[in-house]
């Protein structure tokens, strides 16, 4: 049931329009002023508001405004007994679905409030569709930190301010960014990417900027730079701490001026362009070190997210492990595994060096090489071929109780294929040896077809002892 807020000062239109739409079926509220309206948006979820432009306290066109940037998908049916053209297209332009006037025909409020609702489904369908193109997750999590991030996000989305997002590596920064477009007003525009640590220093300002043909020995024709391709969108600079100082200076005059200049060239094209940046560094300590504009970093630094390390949270780790658990089963079209909770806490327990992307592959990992249920002997056998020091007393503890009748040395394995193979083989084996050689039942209890199975045994030579 579609849910719609009327804000009209007058009583009798209220208690007429709500009468229609109850009528429709459709869950009414209603205030008499723009005010309450916008703490009723603020804390409901509306799938349209109808409301009047002429009232006390705030015009319609001010609640509109200031509503769309709250909730910018929100659809408007602006009223007005007054109605006119230019009223109408002022409405249009500043963002209403519609306009209707009073005293408003029943037939054409109903077909407008439908199609209102429509296109406030499509867009919402729109963006579900991209964020799965684009595969922004979710922020998983129910830690407090990973609380006041998407608090934050809720919070400062919907302005144009800057944002400069810092964590180690594989935190989660990128993401933070995509939902902080997602959320924007913004979102139509396009997010785009810049990791200035992968490019060239005398390449980044080309590649921020653009550039005209014959501007440098291999500028063959006329590029457009990030800050072009982003215009009316968002651009993510991530790695923002290794740019090379020219190209700062040159961000930095973007940023004050809303202006740039392609490398070669002499005309100034405006951009309109919302900046987030990303680091892994202490900045502080680069402008100490002669590395960073001190002035760039204030411009950047208006809303600062820290996203925490995997181990300062985790008590999140079975929730982001069962997400890319579901995840990466169904990317490989495979009936999803069930994973123990002492294979949790085994998880648990992981130095995390390389944060949730390591988590991931860790994930994808134990999928391939483990049984139907992740064990905890799994995580010790298959999740850290490099041999953590969590992972090596787990070891200990696994020979100690007879599962390798042995100490176990991961620094005899020159590669992870080398490992992985040995661990394959000696899986096979094991369960081969368990189920007395029967190679159909090995199959089915460690879920692959018999001819993979039967592959398995010639690559790696199994016999069965005489």
């Amino acid at each position: 049931m579609a849910k719609l807020l009327i804000i009209d000062d007058e009583r009798a239109i209220r208690s007429t329009l709500r009468e229609i739409l109850e009528y429709e079926n459709y869950e009414v509220d209603d205030v008499d002023n723009g005010i309450d309206g916008l703490e009723m948006i603020k804390k409901n979820d509306y799938d349209l508001v109808l409301c009047d432009i002429k009232m006390n306290k705030m015009d319609g066109m001010e609640v509109l405004e200031t509503s769309l940037g709250i909730k910018p998908d929100l659809p408007f049916i602006m009223i007005s007994g007054h109605g006119t053209v230019e009223t109408a297209v002022e409405a249009s332009k500043k963002g209403a679905f519609d306009f209707i006037s009073k005293p408003p025909d029943l037939n054409r409020l109903l077909i407008t409030v439908r199609n209102g609702l429509d296109r406030g489904s499509l867009v919402t369908e729109t963006k579900v569709l991209k964020r799965k193109v684009s595969k922004t997750r979710d922020i998983l999590g129910n830690s407090d930190t990973i609380g006041k991030i998407k608090e934050t996000i809720d919070r400062v989305a919907p302005t144009e301010a800057r944002v400069l997002i810092t964590g180690a590596n594989g935190s989660g920064k990128e993401l933070v960014a995509r939902w902080l477009h997602e959320k924007s007003s913004r979102s139509y525009g396009q997010l785009i990417e810049v990791n200035c640590a992968a490019i060239p220093s005398e390449l980044i300002e080309s590649e921020l900027f653009g550039h005209e043909k014959g501007s440098f020995t291999s500028a063959v024709k006329q590029r457009i730079g990030k800050f072009e391709l982003a215009n009316g969108g968002t651009l993510f600079l991530d790695e923002i701490g290794d740019m090379s100082l020219s190209a700062q200076a040159k961000v930095l005059r973007a940023l004050q001026e809303h202006k740039i200049t392609r490398v070669g060239g002499e005309k100034e094209i405006d951009v309109n362009v919302r900046i987030v940046a990303a680091t892994n560094k202490d900045l502080l300590k680069e402008i100490e070190d002669g590395n960073f504009r001190m002035d760039l970093y204030h411009r950047l630094n208006v809303i600062n997210i820290h996203v925490p390390h995997l181990t300062e949270r985790t008590d999140d780790i079975p929730v982001i492990a069962q997400s890319f658990l579901e995840e990466i089963c169904g990317e490989y079209g495979m009936p999803i595994k069930k994973i123990t909770d002492g294979a949790m806490e085994a998880l648990k327990r992981l130095p995390w060096t390389g944060n949730v992307r390591e988590l991931r592959n860790m994930i994808e990992r134990l999928i391939i090489l483990s049984d139907k249920t992740i064990t905890e002997q799994d995580v010790v056998v298959f999740a850290n071929p490099a041999g953590g020091t969590n992972v090596g007393a787990a070891s200990a503890q696994q020979s100690s109780n007879g599962n390798n009748g042995g100490s176990f040395n991961y620094d005899g394995f020159s590669n992870f294929q080398e490992y992985k193979d040995f661990a394959e083989k000696e899986y096979i084996k094991f369960k081969l040896e368990k189920n007395n050689w029967n190679v159909s039942k090995t199959a089915d209890d460690i879920d692959i077809q018999r001819s993979h199975l039967y592959s398995k045994i010639e690559k790696f030579g199994l016999k069965r002892a005489e």
